[in-house]
C-alpha cells in the first residue's frame, strides 16, 4: 500500500478503501486487512482506522464479521429506471391541496428522519462563514441595513449573481436580475407577470408539488407534458401541447427536475426556447437544483443560455445551496422586468437587506464554489448509499431514477403499494418521505415515493430506510 498525504483523516482513508474495491484490488468477499495492519502500513491511528471502516460498513461496502474480520460486501445490481407514464397531453384537475398541506405541514419537525424535504443537512451548511459574514455586515453598514431596500434587491448580490449567469452561458448582468423571498415567490411573480385567472399553463409530470399548489392558488389550469427520467421533456410533446391548447406559459425544471432528476439535454433546450418563443409563449425556468450536479462533468445549461429574445424567466435560489432559512431567491425576468417589479412593489416591497448583503459577500469573497464541490460530494455519497440499500431492503419489482445531480430519488413502488398510505404509516414511524400522487393532476404515481438525499448518513437513517420497505411490503402482503 501507498503512503497518504501527512494531513490524512479517516475520510481519505475511506475514499482510498473505496477506490481499491471498485477498482478489484479488493475482490468481493474477500477479507479486508486487519485494522492494525492498516494502521502501520498507512501511518495513522487505530482509531482513524476503525472510524474509515465503520463509514465503510454503514454504507453497505463492507460487512464485519464476528471474530473474522471486515470483508468486501457484495454489490447490489441497481434497479431499474420508472418509465415514464403513458399518458397523452392532459388538462389536470387541481385536487391535492390538502395532500400537499398535510406533506408540507412536517418540513422541518426536528424529530422526523428527513427523506421528505429537499434540505441539505444543516451540518453541511456554511453556517460558520456566514456568522462570520453577517456580523461583518451588521458592524460594516449600521443603520444603513435597517431600511428598505431596493424593490430591483442589493446591488452587490445581483452583480455577483449576474456574474455567475454569465458563466453560465446567460447574457445578462446584475441589472436583469430581482431579487425575491426565495425561488417560490420569483414563480409567483413570473405567473402574475404572465398569465390571468383561468388561463392554461403546461407543466412537466411528474412536477413539483409546490407549483400545482401555486397554479390552483392562482386560478390557472395545469396542462401535463409526461417527463422521461432520462431526458425529461421533449419538443415534440410541447408542441403537441400548443397545438392542442390555448397556453398561456409554460414551466419547466429542464436541470434535475423535481422528482424524477431528469435533465433535458442540450439540443433539446435550445429547441424548447425557440418553439415557446415562435409561439410567444413566454417559458419560466425553475434552476434551483442545478448547482447540485455529481456525475457530470459540469454544471447543465440552463434555458436561460439560449435566450436571445428575453422570452425565458429564469427562477432560483439559494435555499438549496446556502440556507433554506435566509430564503434568498432571485429571478431573471428578462422582458416581464418591469411587470415584475410592479408586482413585486406590491406584494413585500422589497427583500431583507442583513440577508442580501451575507449572501452577496458570501459570493463575492469566492467561498460558494469550494463549498458546492464538498456539498455535492456529500449528496452524491448518500444517494449511493441509498441505491445500494433499496434493493435489498425494498419489495421485489420496486424500481428507482439514477439522477446525475439534484438531491432526491424518484421511487416506483409495485402497483399493490398506496404512496400516500406509505405517507401516512411511515409519519406514525416518524419517517417523513414524499407521496407520488402530489407529483400530478393525474392518477399515474399513486404508487411512488420521493426519497430525499440530505447529504449525510448514519443507523437511523439506514433503520428509517429499511423501515419505509417493511411498510411497503406489509401493503403487498396484506393484499394478498
Amino acid at each position: 500500500m501507498q503512503a497518504v498525504s501527512k494531513d490524512f483523516k479517516y475520510q481519505n482513508l475511506e475514499h482510498y478503501l473505496r477506490d481499491m474495491i471498485d477498482s478489484g484490488r479488493f475482490a468481493v468477499g474477500e477479507k479486508l486487512p486487519s485494522l492494525r495492519e492498516i494502521s502501520q502500513k498507512m501511518h495513522v491511528s487505530l482509531a482513524t482506522v476503525t472510524h474509515a471502516y465503520m463509514e465503510l460498513e454503514k454504507k453497505g461496502i463492507i460487512e464485519a464479521r464476528p471474530r473474522s474480520g471486515y470483508y468486501v460486501r457484495q454489490k447490489t445490481a441497481p434497479l431499474p429506471i420508472p418509465e415514464s407514464p403513458e399518458h397523452d397531453v392532459q388538462m389536470g384537475k387541481l385536487s391535492r391541496i390538502q395532500l400537499i398541506q398535510t406533506v408540507l405541514g412536517i418540513v422541518g419537525e426536528k424529530d422526523m428522519l428527513p427523506f421528505g424535504c429537499i434540505c441539505a443537512d444543516s451540518s453541511l451548511l456554511p453556517h460558520k462563514a456566514m456568522a462570520r459574514i453577517m456580523n461583518s455586515v451588521l458592524r460594516t453598514y449600521g443603520q444603513d441595513v435597517m431600511g428598505y431596500e431596493s424593490i430591483q434587491g442589493n446591488s452587490l448580490l445581483r452583480k455577483q449573481i449576474g456574474w455567475r449567469m454569465q458563466e453560465h452561458g446567460c447574457r445578462v448582468t446584475g441589472n436583469d436580475v430581482l431579487v425575491t423571498f426565495g425561488a417560490m415567490e420569483a414563480l409567483y411573480l413570473a405567473l402574475r407577470s404572465t398569465t390571468r385567472p383561468g388561463d392554461s399553463v403546461v407543466i412537466q409530470s411528474p412536477t413539483y408539488f409546490c407549483f400545482l399548489q401555486l397554479l390552483e392558488n392562482l386560478g390557472l389550469r395545469a396542462i401535463e407534458v409526461a417527463s422521461s427520467p432520462t431526458h425529461g421533456v421533449s419538443p415534440r410533446d410541447l408542441d403537441r401541447a400548443f397545438s392542442s391548447f390555448n397556453i398561456a406559459a409554460c414551466i419547466l425544471a429542464p436541470n434535475f427536475n423535481n422528482p424524477d432528476g431528469a435533465v433535458i439535454p442540450d439540443e433539446a433546450k435550445q429547441a424548447i426556447v425557440e418553439l415557446c418563443d415562435s409561439h410567444n409563449i413566454p417559458l419560466i425556468e425553475d434552476d434551483v437544483s442545478g448547482d447540485l450536479y455529481c456525475d457530470m462533468e459540469a454544471r447543465p445549461r440552463p434555458l436561460k443560455s439560449y435566450d436571445t429574445t428575453g422570452n425565458v424567466i429564469h427562477c432560483s435560489s439559494f435555499s438549496k445551496t446556502i440556507s433554506a432559512g435566509f430564503r434568498v431567491g432571485y429571478m431573471l425576468p428578462g422582458k416581464k422586468l418591469d411587470k415584475a417589479l410592479e408586482i413585486k412593489a406590491t406584494t413585500n416591497v422589497s427583500c431583507t437587506t442583513p440577508l442580501q448583503l451575507a449572501v452577496g459577500t458570501y459570493l463575492e469573497e469566492g467561498m460558494y464554489d469550494r463549498h458546492l464541490r464538498k456539498l455535492r460530494t456529500a449528496i452524491q455519497n448518500q444517494r449511493a448509499v441509498m441505491q445500494q440499500f433499496l434493493p435489498e431492503y425494498f419489495p421485489e419489482g420496486t424500481r428507482a431514477t439514477q439522477p446525475k445531480g439534484g438531491g432526491v430519488l424518484w421511487v416506483e413502488l409495485p402497483k399493490k403499494v398506496d404512496g400516500t398510505k406509505l405517507f401516512f404509516d411511515a409519519k406514525k414511524h416518524n419517517i417523513s418521505i414524499a407521496p407520488g400522487a402530489i407529483f400530478s393532476t393525474s392518477e399515474s404515481f399513486t404508487n411512488f415515493v420521493r426519497l430525499s438525499c440530505v447529504g449525510f448518513w448514519n443507523e437511523e437513517m439506514q433503520a428509517g430506510l429499511k423501515t419505509i420497505g417493511n411498510l411497503a411490503q406489509q401493503q403487498i402482503d396484506q393484499s394478498s
